[in-house]
């Protein structure tokens, strides 16, 4: 197979799809391998680098597209993505399937196969594809850097000349991959921590860092949805939530807010009024602040401050570290590549296969991925309604 890999064009762009590590391994599957010139270059990936491990850089857009069967990219997501590629084309990348699913009619229609790594099953076979926990796991480590950053006390407990300086107190909201990294960062750090998630099968993983779990006096037995993730929860549920955390939010110098549902916008778990309840000098770092925040007060890409809290609200935080971002984000894509390439380096996609099943969206015309045809679908068609 013939792999190109662009480089990134957008304003947070800085990762790369594949790292010369990758295109070593790859080679020896047969592929042939075209890099964008300057295409790893905000990952500290020369195009020496590239070419030393057996890749042809290439100096336009339009080359690579020529040449390449598979296009790698790191987000696909926007439309100028995937705007030049042609049905020949096979694209791999971070396409946000869930929260955009109109435009795959479009490419569908176009012929292009897409394979959206957001997609691929959280199944042990797969782990090493699974972007999105590589993505949480920096963004739960650069989380507690940035909440360090911005907080008016240190984090550890120190024993000083001028008196003893007692720790922060951290509480992580949502141990999923993101909270169970920002938990373990911050205890390294020296914090107390503390975390929550209404799943109930998150206590253990929370004990397992060295985190403390909060537990609240709320039915949770329904809280694990598809995928490990937790559900979504009506109001009455999240009203009642909101309650009981407020006084453990009073007691904290660092919140950091991780609850995500694919697809849909994020829970709000800290009100403006939660907010006033708070210390003076407390940071909140929301890692949902692009699905609209888990903090009411949330800003995304903006540092807010209101009522004596500053309130963090970063966007793509991966790409803020381009360079491990890259390793795993390209490791993930390459056990792709070996699960789809046969031992002569030629593509099979098999739709018996769960990963493949899941993980490619448009193929041969058609919107195949059972999730992103169910949103495309009306549940009840016209005359259904009238009948």
């Amino acid at each position: 197979m013939k792999i190109s890999v662009m480089r990134e064009r957008h304003p947070s762009g800085g990762r790369v799809a594949l790292t010369p590590a990758n295109v070593s391994a790859l080679k020896k599957l047969g592929c042939q391998i075209f890099v964008e010139t300057g295409a790893g270059d905000a990952a500290s990936f020369s195009n020496d680098n590239y070419q030393e491990a057996g890749a042809e850089i290439l100096e336009s857009r339009a080359q690579l597209l020529e040449k390449g069967e598979i296009i790698l990219c790191v987000d696909a997501s926007r439309e100028e993505a995937l705007a030049d590629l042609k049905a020949c084309h096979i694209c791999i990348g971070l396409m946000d399937p869930l929260s955009n699913c109109d435009r795959f009619s479009n490419l569908a229609k176009r012929g292009i196969t897409t394979i959206s790594l957001e997609l691929v099953p959280r199944i042990s076979r797969a782990q090493s594809m699974d972007a999105l926990s590589s993505i949480a796991t920096l963004a739960g480590y650069k989380a507690v850097l940035m909440a360090a950053s911005h907080a008016p006390r240190i984090f550890p407990m120190m024993m000083t000349a001028a008196g003893t300086l007692s720790p922060s107190r951290v509480f992580i909201m949502g141990a999923g991959v993101a909270g169970l990294q920002a938990a373990a960062t911050a205890k390294r750090l020296g914090a107390v921590v503390e975390a929550y998630d209404i799943r109930p099968a998150a206590r253990e993983q929370i004990l397992s860092v060295g985190a403390k779990p909060v537990e609240l006096d709320l039915d949770t037995s329904s809280a694990e949805g598809q995928g490990g993730y937790a559900s979504k929860q009506d109001e009455d549920f999240l009203k009642r939530q909101r309650e009981q955390m407020s006084t453990v939010l009073a007691q904290q110098d660092v919140v950091i807010t991780t609850a995500a549902i694919p697809g849909a916008k994020a829970p709000i778990l800290i009100t403006e009024e939660m907010v006033k309840g708070m210390k003076p000098g407390a940071v909140i770092v929301d890692l949902a602040a692009e699905r609209g925040g888990n903090c009411e007060l949330s800003k995304a890409g903006e540092t807010v401050t209101a009522y004596g809290v500053t309130i963090l609200g970063p966007i793509d935080i991966a790409a803020s570290l381009p360079n491990h971002a890259s390793q795993m984000f390209g490791r993930n894509v390459e056990s792709l590549l070996e699960h789809l390439l046969d031992e002569e380096g030629r593509l099979t996609l098999d739709f018996e296969d769960e990963i493949l099943d899941q993980t490619v969206i448009t193929h041969e015309g058609e919107v195949r991925a059972t999730r992103i045809r169910e949103r495309l679908t009306p549940l009840i068609q016209p005359q259904e309604a009238i009948a």
